[in-house]
């Protein structure tokens, strides 16, 4: 699969040159590949927010390079506004960012910097709102009128519109509900097979990433401490687990299990994934 971001040594010192000094990324390399579903994954501290505020040049370089399409992002400073609209990167919180007099308007923002307009500005701001699961009767109301929910699904809808080929999300389901993050991931993994564009899902929750990711790379100590397919990340559960990383809790049932004796393969990551291989123990009698 061809990359379309790669992330070459990749080095950010912040306060560089004084006591307070310190390496947020130090050395990372990892590529994000066209059309994938990535989920970034990572503790407290490992380099997930410093990392991705890198991938459409919000921050620079200390070291190491980022490309884009081949290309190094920083090579043309002046084309950077340009990256900036093709990968389209959505904060953690970003309700906070909201400021217009209506929905439609903040949705239309961007893709109004970009200079469209008419009827191609208005199908983008009613698909990136569909595509965000924000009604449409609330185009027309003041974005402070709307609950959390759908603020936030708003200002997605704000980065949607800009229709980049890279969607990054930072926590995009931080702070909501239990059903108002299910419905948000479900969007986001609509939009993602509909249009098959590229989505980077950075989380802190491992079931979240296990659920929605094609692959997932893992973060720690500012570095790439692993990356795959969820089943071959979660056939390392305990070196994530050593690494003060959370694993699924279907993954940590069937771990518990195969120490007490049970042939339960350990790299189980979703419920469906262990009630299958619990009904197949007692088909054999092993339980």
């Amino acid at each position: 699969m061809e990359e379309i971001i790669t992330v070459e040594n990749l080095t950010h010192t912040y306060s560089a040159g004084t006591p307070f000094e310190r390496s947020a990324v130090e050395g990372m390399s990892l590529a994000v590949r066209r059309g994938e579903l990535l989920g970034l994954i990572g503790h407290t501290g490992s380099g997930k927010s410093t990392l991705i505020q890198h991938l459409n040049g919000l921050l620079k370089p200390t070291g190491g390079r980022v490309l884009f399409h081949g290309a190094d992002i920083w090579a043309e400073p002046k084309k950077l506004r340009d990256v900036r609209f093709r990968v389209g990167l959505v904060f953690q919180y970003p309700e906070y960012q909201l400021f217009e007099e209506t929905v439609y308007k903040d949705v239309a923002f961007g893709p109004t910097n970009m200079g469209l307009a008419g009827g191609e500005l208005d199908r983008r701001v009613r698909d990136a709102a569909r595509f965000a699961g924000l009604d449409e009767g609330l185009l027309d109301k003041s974005p402070f009128a709307l609950s959390g929910g759908q603020k936030r699904r708003a200002a997605i809808a704000g980065v949607i519109a800009m229709e980049p080929e890279v969607l990054v999300l930072d926590e995009p389901s931080a702070g909501l509900d239990p059903r108002g993050r299910e419905e948000l991931l479900e969007h986001i993994r609509a939009y993602h097979r509909e249009r098959g564009n590229t989505v980077v899902l950075v989380s802190h929750s491992m079931e979240e990433i296990a659920r929605y990711a094609d692959r997932i790379v893992v973060l720690a100590h500012g570095k790439t401490l692993m990356s795959g397919t969820p089943r071959e990340v979660f056939s390392h559960a305990r070196e994530l687990t050593r690494a003060g990383l959370d694993v699924p809790q279907a993954t940590r049932i069937a771990m518990e299990l195969q120490k007490r004796g049970l042939p339960v393969d350990p790299a189980v990551y979703t419920v469906e994934e262990l009630a299958d291989a619990l009904l197949a123990l007692k088909r054999g009698g092993a339980v």
